[in-house]
């Protein structure tokens, strides 16, 4: 017997100048099902200065969001460092290792996204996007920036809508971080 997969989320991170703005919709789906509607997948670090997402599976995430963590207060909140330190352990860690999600993360300057096979990129503009609705989310994004939209909050609000009206395992239960 197959096991069902899990699916969820899109997670959309916009910066526009020095502000940033992350989001993430609410909806878990296993198969099928849509079996929450509104979680939260979306996070604060250093008193609200760097902001993440994640996209997988939630205890994993809930366990690298801990890692990584652990990783900016050793690096004095240093993100790129943290970042780096965190793909690394990530990727050689025995337990680590073998977690499912990937992370969508960013400060005023930098942004990236982390995978457990030692992934960390670094997008070349001001978007990044994660999760199922990833391609939806960044077109819109960058449709709204070069409308003339200064505010990301509103991008990524827009932007999470339009993709909740495109892809199935997302859905328009929208939480927004903003630094």
């Amino acid at each position: 017997m197959e096991a069902l997969k899990i699916r969820s989320t899109t997670i959309l991170g916009v910066r526009v100048g020095r502000k940033i703005a992350i989001g993430g919709d609410g909806q878990v789906t296993m198969g099928d099902m849509q079996m929450k509607s509104k979680a939260v997948k979306v996070r604060s670090f250093c008193d609200g200065k760097v902001l993440a997402g994640f996209a997988g599976a939630v205890a994993d995430a809930m366990t690298l969001f801990e890692k990584f963590e652990g990783k900016l207060t050793e690096v004095n909140g240093n993100l790129q460092k943290a970042v780096v330190e965190m793909a690394k352990e990530w990727r050689t860690d025995k337990i680590l290792k073998d977690l499912d999600a990937l992370l969508a993360i960013m400060d005023h300057k930098s942004a990236y996204l982390l995978s457990g096979s030692g992934d960390v990129i670094e997008p070349d503009d001001m978007v990044i996007s994660i999760g199922s609705g990833s391609g939806y989310a960044v077109a819109s994004a960058r449709s709204y920036l070069d409308a003339g939209e200064k505010d990301p909050a509103i991008i990524v609000k827009k932007a999470l809508k339009i993709t909740a009206d495109l892809c199935i395992y997302t859905n328009d239960n929208i939480t927004i971080l903003t630094a």
